[in-house]
């Protein structure tokens, strides 16, 4: 059970300040920095905020578009996933929250919330394109 206290909100901020130092972070998740806690955070097309517990309903509709990810700077892949998601979650504070997400900021949700249960970007590649990104991963 997830407690909405100072630490809870401790985090957040600590997240958001992360992604913000980072050129190009479009999000960030707890587990990238070693918290083994669901919550996630987005800046995205003028849009920002955090989502704790978050459940994704995608769409049918998918568009593929080039993704990147912190475990492998420097390197654009082009990956499917739904154009759009309706995130339901909890912020800080305990509310609940729904974002309706299309495009990017779908992508970026889809992308963190992944990271939450383990999931890196490599992971939903097709075979053969997961073997090429891997090759082009510097050792």
């Amino acid at each position: 059970m997830t407690v909405f206290d100072r630490e809870l909100r401790g985090l957040v901020k600590s997240l958001q300040a992360t992604m913000r130092a980072g050129a190009g972070r479009a999000g960030l998740a707890a587990p990238q920095i070693g918290v083994p806690l669901r919550v996630l955070v987005y800046a995205v097309e003028g849009r920002s905020g955090h989502l704790i517990n978050p459940r994704l309903e995608p769409s049918e509709r998918t568009v593929v578009a080039d993704e990147a990810c912190l475990s492998a700077p420097g390197l654009w892949w082009p990956l499917e996933r739904s154009y759009m998601v309706t995130a339901r979650g909890r912020d800080m504070f305990g509310r609940p929250v729904t974002i309706r997400a299309l495009g990017m900021l779908a992508r970026v949700l889809q992308h963190e919330a992944d990271h939450l249960d383990g999931v890196l970007f490599a992971d939903r590649l097709p075979a053969d394109e997961r073997e090429r990104f891997l090759q082009a991963v510097p050792s």
